[in-house]
């Protein structure tokens, strides 16, 4: 009989996650405790943007016409435990407040309600991810008869779809003694991408911890060492994208992740890496990872590193009734989400200190408002200049890249625009009569 599946947490991994399991073949209900939530998925919309999420719904959620009818909404964990053979849990895992480290009480949460209703012979499987020996403690709150594996997610916002349909790797940790059949289950689970090619790890719990919080740092701390290295250039003279092509075609090292700019964001490589620190320390093995530190702090930096190239821009004094355009709102492109977001921090600051500041997002116009209502805001991109002394490119969206330079040129009070992701062609803003300056190429 084929797995009846459930996903415990439905917003952007668990959304992701159900429409991916039903894509896949199963039979899916998705829990969350929010109705409001479940009442939109139920009809077939997110309440994030994901490209190709709201079509995968569409094609699979009971109720919409054409659809396969296969994945189901809920907030009743009488109905999951009834239901389910195995429950993925995919809630959140923010910062806890004032703390570096990880807030667990949603998964605390979710494995103390799961643990009341599920069925004996089911298996659950963490993909939140957790400070490691989360799993071994988790799995002491599950019945006798109950087997935990954890797979943890590596999903990166705006190809999610994608990540989770035709994943880079697959990594399943498991206890020792219920290895085999958990192993076995989730073999079923991933039959499809795993016939695909896609890669299938099978480990300890700590292990399969540690992947996701060891690949961010490493991601977040390629990303700082570039960023780092646009300092020195800066300095020196030099260019840093120049210097990232020539480095980057050593294989060892290769060419993703080395585009220095404003740094990143987002609701996990900042996290992840306070609460690895945090659990490190717990752990007494703090000095392993004293190096995020500096990662954190030199990713923090850029941020004020850009307030400064624009007060230089306008002549090196102050904010105050100069108008500040600022296009991106998002952490990064493809995606609707602010959170810890450099492009609003970058904007933020500048209108603490007194600047007129407009802000023009594709996707994260409405977030952006929630969180930073004092902004301004406007409805397009050229809009935004309008009347500009200073324009920011701040997250790397397509539109931004296609945008006609000699069309803003024409708007803007002063064609001045700084590039805090080195992704514009300078040669086309410069031929339309712009000041083009990207950060850690003073003389590029």
């Amino acid at each position: 009989m084929a797995l009846k599946i459930t996903v415990i947490g439905t917003g952007y991994l668990g959304a992701t996650h159900a429409a991916a399991m039903a894509e896949l073949g199963f039979e899916v209900l998705g829990l969350d405790v929010v109705p409001e939530k479940i009442e939109l998925l139920a009809s077939g919309r997110v309440p994030m943007y994901e490209p190709g999420l709201e079509e995968l719904l569409a094609k699979h959620v009971a109720g919409i016409e054409g659809s396969s009818g296969r994945l189901r909404f809920t907030t009743s964990w009488e109905e999951v435990g009834a239901f389910g053979d195995v429950h993925f849990v995919c809630v959140n895992t923010p910062q806890k407040h004032g703390e570096y480290a990880c807030d667990m009480s949603y998964v605390d949460a979710a494995f103390t309600s799961l643990s009341s209703v599920v069925r004996e012979g089911a298996l659950v499987v963490g993909k939140s991810t957790v400070p490691v020996g989360s799993a071994e403690r988790l799995a002491g709150l599950l019945p006798e008869g109950v087997e935990l594996a954890w797979n943890p997610e590596f999903l990166r916002e705006g190809f999610a779809v994608q990540d989770t349909l035709h994943p880079d790797r697959i990594v399943v940790g498991v206890r020792n003694r219920f290895g085999e059949r958990a192993e076995k289950t989730l073999r079923e689970v991933y039959a499809v991408p795993v016939g695909e090619g896609s890669p299938f790890v099978v480990t300890d719990f700590p292990t399969a911890e540690l992947v996701k919080t060891a690949a961010n740092s490493f991601l977040a701390t390629k990303i700082s060492f570039i960023n780092a290295m646009a300092e020195v250039c800066e300095a020196a003279g030099g260019d840093v994208a120049k210097l990232a092509e020539a480095i980057g075609h050593d294989d060892r090292i290769g060419a993703k992740f080395l585009r220095a700019g404003v740094g990143f964001g987002g609701g996990c490589l900042p996290k992840d890496i306070r609460a690895f620190m945090a659990r490190a320390g717990e752990l007494g093995v703090d000095q392993a990872l004293t190096f995020l530190r500096e990662i954190d702090s030199i990713n923090m930096r850029r941020r004020g590193q850009m307030v400064e190239m624009a007060r230089e821009a306008l002549g090196g004094s102050t904010f105050l009734g100069r108008r500040v355009a600022v296009l991106g709102a998002t952490f990064k492109p493809d995606s609707d989400d602010v959170r810890d977001s450099p492009a609003l921090n970058v904007a933020g600051q500048i209108h603490l200190q007194g600047g007129q500041v407009t802000v023009y997002d594709p996707k994260g116009m409405e977030n952006a408002r929630r969180l930073f209502p004092t902004l301004g805001y406007a409805d397009t991109a050229l809009d935004a200049v309008r009347g500009a002394d200073v324009v920011l490119h701040l997250t790397e969206w397509r539109e931004f890249r296609e945008l006609d330079p000699a069309e803003l040129a024409a708007a803007v009070s002063s064609p001045v625009i700084l590039d805090g992701r080195n992704a514009l062609d300078s040669e086309l803003w410069r031929a339309a009569g712009w000041t083009y300056r990207a950060m850690g190429r003073p003389r590029a």
